[in-house]
């Protein structure tokens, strides 16, 4: 097995209004000796924002924002902006997170030039009902009955006469246009999908969407598989680019008789085709173990959302219990090469 050190907690909830009921979540980003981190700050009331603040190396809090430097803004995030991650693709950054309006959780967009100033592209995945989806894919065999289980909602279509949507979450660009190309992985429950056509985020329109799901199955990149898995997997820190593939760090969920829990995971995808698969470990990366992942305002959670590498050391930031942020640390050639001891058999 990998060896893996926990550092421990970097940042938690202060008395500001916009933070003090928890920091999860964050996004990050290296340049040079710094790490950007743009954290979910959540305030009373479950309202969520997005906090910054900068690391000198990998874990030391040099200067941390007093107010959001993101916020609600738009009717479709009214209730939040959540669980953002980051990457820089040419001269541009792209901060995706989830868009939540107090009854659906949609993937939405928004970009920079100098992290400081903000351009929301609004929400970027499907907006369609369960019905909908249904509709589209009930003739497709090949698809998860879970997909349907997780998706249906109970059957409730509008709450408080707004639609109930299909929830799709986990938005992650790959850090640089593979075939000129952007690349994004996605979860609608309970697998990872990805789109791997678009040169521009202007395409992804309802038609683009109703084209996707006709071939729906063929996008599905990653399935739960293990046990820590079992009930369902998604996206987690930006893909970081290896010479043996894209290393995915992802989060598994199980449910156990204490109720879900949220494991770190790894994975790699081949560097050309991201649709293949080319290992998994079978045993979580690391799992809530320490009392301040444990016990939180979400019990059993550690959330990978991202990374940062110095040297040979990828440092990877993390949702603690929903609560707190926490930093581990691994060898990213130990794990590679722990991870090429677990190679797949890719079918596709």
């Amino acid at each position: 097995m990998v060896t893996l050190k926990k550092e421990g907690v970097l940042i938690q909830k202060t008395a500001l209004v916009f933070e003090n009921e928890g920091v999860l979540n964050p996004a990050a980003i290296k340049e040079g000796d710094y790490v950007h981190l743009f954290y979910r700050a959540v305030s009373t009331g479950n309202y969520s924002s997005i906090g910054y603040c900068k690391l000198k190396g990998p874990l030391t809090v040099k200067h941390r924002d007093q107010a959001p430097i993101l916020v609600s803004e738009f009717d479709y995030e009214s209730h939040g902006v959540e669980d953002p991650r980051i990457v820089k693709i040419e001269d541009t950054y792209y901060l995706s997170y989830t868009a939540f309006d107090g009854v659906n959780a949609l993937g939405a967009m928004a970009t920079s030039t100098d992290l400081v100033r903000w351009n929301k592209k609004g929400i970027i995945v499907p907006q369609i009902t369960y019905d909908e989806f249904d509709a589209i894919t009930t003739n497709n065999k090949k698809v998860n009955e879970k997909y349907f289980r997780y998706n249906n909602h109970e059957a409730v279509t509008e709450i408080l006469d707004e639609k109930v949507l299909m929830w799709d979450k986990n938005i992650i660009l790959f850090p640089r246009k593979i075939d000129d190309k952007f690349v994004f992985l996605h979860r609608i429950k309970p697998d990872i999908q990805i789109v791997v056509s678009v040169k521009n985020l202007e395409e992804l329109n309802s038609q683009f969407w109703a084209n996707y799901f006709t071939h729906f199955d063929e996008c599905i990149v990653m399935k739960p598989k293990y046990e820590h898995e079992a009930s369902y997997i998604g996206g987690g820190c930006p893909p970081v680019e290896t010479k043996l593939g894209w290393l995915i760090i992802y989060h598994g969920v199980q449910d156990t008789i204490k109720g879900y829990v949220y494991s770190a995971c790894a994975a790699l995808l081949d560097l050309k085709n991201p649709m293949k698969e080319i290992a998994r470990l079978p045993y979580p990366l690391f799992k809530p173990e320490l009392i301040w992942e444990l016990k939180g305002e979400v019990n059993n959670v550690c959330f990978p959302s991202g990374t940062a590498l110095f040297d040979d050391t990828l440092y990877i930031y993390y949702g603690a219990a929903d609560e707190r942020i926490g930093t581990a640390s691994v060898s990213i050639t130990e794990l590679l090469n722990e991870l090429m001891l677990n190679t797949v058999k890719n079918e596709k």
